[in-house]
This record gives C-alpha cells, sequence and structure tokens, in this order.
C-alpha cells in the first residue's frame, strides 16, 4: 500500500538523513591524544672528540668459549671491545662520532623533552586500540596524533616494573615479585663519558615504546682516557648515573648502572674506588626496585675467578648495606666467558646474584654456546649484559645465522639480554648510523644494520613474557670490515726479538721495550684469531716524542682490529706506531692498553 508524503514532512526527512551523514563523517571527534614528540638535537656537535684512533667498541664479547676480541667497549685509551679485549667492543669514540671531549665527561644532557609524566598518565589511562577499546594495561605505547585520526602503535606486553615489581633471583631465573620468570631485553649506552646525549628521556621513550625494550644499562668506563678512575670528572659520570635511571624509571623500565671494568683487566685494581661509588649510588637508589648493580664488567687478561670473587667480597656487602634484595651482576673470567668456572663454585652468603656472560655472535659460536647451556643446566643464573652480532671486536660483518642461535638459546631458557652498543660510533656494533647525529627519534635510515636488526628483534618479543618464542631475523647488507688506519713513521723503532708465540715478547731497540703478550684466541671459519696486546716502554736516557715497534710472525697475517696505535700489516710483519695521545714518553714511562688482532701467523719463536 502506498502512502502520499507531505513535503513539510519530506523536507524534515531531509534534514535527519544528513545530520547522520554528517555524524558518520567524525566531524566532530576529538582528536587523539599525542605523545611527546621526540627531540632531533645533534650529539655534541661541538664537543672536543677523543683521539681520531681511540678505540671503538668491545670485540671480546664475540667469540666461542674462547675469549673475544677487543672492539665493544675498550676505553680511549683500553683495547676495543664490545667492551674492548678479546670479546668486547666498548672503545671510546673516533673522531666525528658524537662525544664528550676525551679525557672528561660532559655536562649530562639536557631531556629533549618533558620529564615523563605525561607519557606515564597516558599508559594509565590506556591507548584506544583500532578497534575503540581501551586496553587499560600497562606497557601499551602512547598513540602518536595525525590527520585523519589517530594512529595505534602496537601494545608492548612487556615485563615491567609496574608490573613485574621487584626482581629475584629463583635458581637459575629472574622472576618478579609474583615468582613468574622475567627476561629483560634491551640496549647497552657506550661509554657515557664520550656519549653522554644519549642519556635522555625521549630516547628512553623510544626504546621502550616503540622499539620494545624493557632495559637500559648505563656502561661507565672505569679506566682509559675518561674513565671514572684514570681522571674522568666523577661528577658529571655519576650525575648521568642518576640521569639514566630517571628517565628510566620515568618509562616504566629496569635500569643496570654498570661498573664498566675493561682496560685495567681486574676489577680487584680499582676495588677502593669501586667501594665508594656503589656506596653512595646504592645509597640514592637503595629503594628503587628497578635497579640493578654490575659490578665488574669483564674481568679479563688472566683474571682468574678467585680474584673476581675476592673482589666481589669486599663490594657486594657495601651494596647490599643499602640495597639488601637488589639483584647484582657479578662478571666471569675472560671478558666474561668462562661461566662454567662460576658454576663450580658460585659466590655464596648471597641470594639474588646473577652471573655475566657476554658474546658476539660471529665469532663466539657453538662452543660457548654449549658451555652456556652446561652453566645453565648446573643452576647457574647467567644475565647477557652485553652482546653483539659482529665479531669479538666490535667491527666487521654480522651473522645473523648465529645471532639467531643465540637468541633462541637465550629465550628458551629465560635468559635476559642487552645489545651493544648505544652510540653512531664508526663500527659494526653501534645501532646509530655514524652518519646521524640524533640523540632521539630515530628512523628505519638512522639506523645501522645492526640497529635495524636489534630493533626488530626487540619488537618481535615485545608481545612476549619469561621464555619467548625464538626468531629468524631477515637479514639485510652486511657491512665490510673496516680497514686499518696507514701510520706515519715517527723517530722511535724498536725491534722485536723473536719469542715463543703465546708467551710475553720483550722487544728492545732505540731504547725502548716491548712486552707483547697474547691475550686471546679463537677458531672461527676455519681461521684462527689473535689478540696481543702491548706495552711500550721508554728506557733509554731521554724521553721521547713518538715510537714505533715492528713484529715478525710466522706466516702472513690480516689485521681485524687495532687500537691506541696505528698498524700496518704486509706479509708477516706488523708496524705498529703510537698515537699523538701516547706518544710522548718520559724516561720509564710506558704506553699501555695498546692492542691489536690478527689471523693467520703467531708471533715468530
Amino acid at each position: 500500500m502506498h502512502r502520499k508524503i507531505s513535503s513539510g514532512t519530506a523536507a524534515l526527512a531531509l534534514l535527519l538523513a544528513l545530520a547522520l551523514l554528517l555524524a558518520s563523517c567524525g566531524g566532530a571527534e576529538p582528536a587523539p591524544p599525542e605523545a611527546p614528540s621526540p627531540a632531533e638535537s645533534p650529539a655534541s656537535p661541538d664537543a672536543a672528540s677523543l683521539p681520531e684512533d681511540a678505540p671503538g667498541g668491545t670485540a671480546q664479547d664475540g667469540g666461542d668459549a674462547s675469549p673475544s676480541a677487543p672492539g665493544e667497549e675498550a676505553s680511549p685509551d683500553a683495547p676495543p671491545s664490545p667492551d674492548t679485549p678479546a670479546g668486547t667492543t666498548d672503545t671510546p669514540p673516533e673522531s666525528g662520532a658524537s662525544s664528550a671531549p676525551g679525557g672528561e665527561a660532559s655536562s649530562p644532557a639536557a631531556a629533549p623533552g618533558g620529564d615523563g609524566s605525561a607519557v606515564k598518565s597516558t599508559a594509565d589511562k590506556g591507548i584506544s586500540s583500532a578497534s575503540g577499546n581501551a586496553s587499560g594495561k600497562e606497557g601499551a605505547a602512547p598513540a602518536s596524533g595525525g590527520k585523519g585520526g589517530a594512529t595505534v602503535t602496537k601494545e608492548l606486553k612487556l615485563d615491567a616494573p609496574s608490573t613485574a615489581g621487584a626482581l629475584r633471583v629463583d635458581g637459575a631465573h629472574l622472576v618478579g615479585s609474583d615468582g613468574a620468570v622475567v627476561q629483560l631485553r634491551g640496549i647497552s649506552t657506550h661509554g657515557i663519558a664520550w656519549y653522554p646525549d644519549y642519556i635522555n628521556s625521549d630516547a628512553f621513550h623510544e626504546f621502550r615504546y616503540e622499539w620494545g625494550a624493557n632495559v637500559v644499562r648505563l656502561a661507565m668506563y672505569t679506566a682509559g682516557g675518561g674513565g671514572y678512575c684514570t681522571g674522568g670528572d666523577k661528577a658529571a659520570q655519576k650525575q648521568l648515573i642518576r640521569d639514566g635511571v630517571k628517565y628510566a624509571t620515568e618509562q616504566d623500565m629496569y635500569v643496570i648502572v654498570d661498573w664498566h671494568v675493561l682496560g685495567e683487566q681486574d676489577p680487584n685494581t680499582y676495588v677502593d674506588e669501586a667501594k665508594d661509588f656503589f656506596a653512595e649510588l646504592s645509597a640514592e637508589f637503595g629503594s628503587s626496585e628497578n635497579v640493578l648493580y654490575e659490578i665488574c664488567n669483564e674481568p679479563n687478561g688472566g683474571t682468574s675467578w678467585q680474584d673476581i670473587k675476592r673482589y666481589a667480597a669486599e663490594v657486594i656487602p657495601v651494596i647490599r648495606e643499602n640495597a639488601p634484595d637488589a639483584v647484582i651482576i657479578v662478571g666471569t673470567p675472560n671478558w666474561s666467558q668462562f661461566v662454567d668456572e662460576a658454576a663450580a663454585d658460585p659466590i655464596t652468603g648471597y641470594d639474588n646474584l646473577v652471573y655475566t656472560l657476554h658474546f658476539y655472535a660471529a665469532t663466539h659460536k657453538s662452543d660457548l654456546r654449549e658451555r652456556a647451556q652446561k652453566a645453565i643446566d648446573a643452576g647457574l643464573p647467567l644475565f647477557v649484559s652485553e652482546f653483539g652480532i659482529c665479531d669479538a671486536s666490535g667491527n666487521g660483518a654480522l651473522d645473523y645465522e648465529q645471532a639467531s642461535l643465540w637468541i633462541n638459546l637465550l629465550d628458551r631458557n629465560g635468559i635476559s639480554y642487552v645489545d651493544w652498543n648505544l652510540s653512531n660510533k664508526d663500527e659494526s656494533s653501534a645501532i646509530i648510523s655514524p652518519s646521524c647525529n640524533k640523540t632521539s627519534g630515530f628512523a628505519d635510515s638512522d639506523l645501522s644494520e645492526s640497529g635495524k636488526w636489534l630493533k626488530k628483534t626487540l619488537t618481535e618479543h615485545a608481545g612476549t613474557s619469561g621464555a619467548a618464542t625464538s626468531v629468524s631475523p631477515t637479514p639485510s647488507a652486511t657491512p665490510a670490515p673496516s680497514a686499518a688506519p696507514t701510520p706515519t713513521a715517527p723517530p722511535s723503532d724498536a725491534t722485536a726479538s723473536p719469542t715463543p708465540a703465546g708467551g710475553p715478547a720483550v722487544l728492545s731497540g732505540d731504547g725502548l721495550e716491548v712486552t707483547a703478550a697474547l691475550s686471546n684466541s679463537w677458531e672461527s671459519d676455519g681461521q684462527t684469531f689473535r689478540q696481543y696486546v702491548l706495552t711500550v716502554k721508554n728506557v733509554s736516557g731521554s724521553a721521547c716524542s713518538s715510537w714505533t715497534v715492528t713484529l715478525e710472525f710466522d706466516a702472513p697475517i690480516e689485521l681485524s682490529d687495532g687500537w691506541n696505535a696505528d698498524y700496518a700489516a704486509e706479509g708477516g710483519t706488523l708496524r705498529v706506531s703510537s698515537k699523538d695521545y701516547n706518544g710522548a714518553l718520559d724516561v720509564g714511562a710506558s704506553a699501555t692498553d695498546v692492542g691489536f688482532i690478527v689471523s693467520g701467523g703467531a708471533l715468530k719463536n
């Protein structure tokens, strides 16, 4: 049956339809909340940089059960190491990289934006999901504003201080306040004295909510140029630690205060300074549930497990006085690789201790993984406070396959891991591209290949807690190892006397006495790599302004890395020349923390 509609009724119906149409277009919908925009200030472009060839990262951390080579975290005057010597690559920044002046830490970097309170309130309220439902869960990433509606970042279901609470050790695992296994995954700074500007609120917010990191490690070198115990600005470095703890706390992250032993080899060298440092800082952070203390990054150079236990027996009680339940991370021998020794004779009398394992995937492979698994099976709680996917020098090609095997091992066992290193240093372990001077707000194009791998790995794991699912990262182009610098010929010259490989080699000539000691060796891809440490002493009757050492090997060599000197290899000969900053030696004075890694021959008998 048809009805006749009056013109007035039709007009009213038309107006109602138009109103409904406008409402469906969302014209009146309020804009979503904006997350703080990250700062893009350059990383101290005007700050004086360390000597051009100051060591790079810690390379040592990257080998099999054998010691690693320097690379990652070597101090300005210490071998590079992801921590440096054999197995670590943490060395001071090179010329051109953003850094604080060589022997002095710059003042604390200002946070690029706010104090983090806006971020916290957003997380507390929950972020609207694509379907319009509020998550209300801790760890949800703030949404960023955008035209035409909200862009919602994937919710990150991370173990965090707000949900897991204070950590403790239960058997071989870290657990939260509810007894559930907690796995920390995150990023280590490079030496804070050299790269202070990356310690800022915006960067930590980005790593937490966009990358899926739930821990940051604050690496404070104790020795080397600018080291805390060797002329560095102690007040400035402690303030950087305080700032880092503050920013991590604001972003609901755990934070590691790292006493970065490397160049001095034996932590007992500066045990009194360590006790004073941890007494002061633990008194300030003793009630903070998110702070962990790492008391000796990478003991090396023949430092025994008994030496480390003796050191720990003095430092642990100092921390326990103020932080009775905090997790303490204890380094192990040989650049934190000989975890089996700790498993056979663990420290007793204290709870909540974990033991350090460091690796660099392109160097440390199945042998070290087997050693680690045996320690885990024996009940030793391990913590990977530093690792890289390059070689033990902190440089060279990336090994994605070995990296995946390592991550799978750690995830299967619920072991925490922290990547080395947050800097734009020109080495493959650094996660920021050398051409990028930003200190936050990183686009993928601002990242190195290591940085892209790390971001992908962390975000893939962000939805898991405890033992995670394994991942198989997709590799990008692998960078080639950097070439060794070409040295200039200095006035003084010493020639090596043949000595047995592995034992100290005394080299003398023209008033110099040089000791060359084999500190590490390992097998990789069918080649033998050897790491040597040199000490050059002026035994002449007058001061010298520079020096050169010539070393002879029993077969042709290829130079993989070197620090605190210029190197030129030809056949079986290696010429080592001083830098501008360590060439001048008074009578009886020595140049130390000079070293290199070669493959091929050994020093002649």
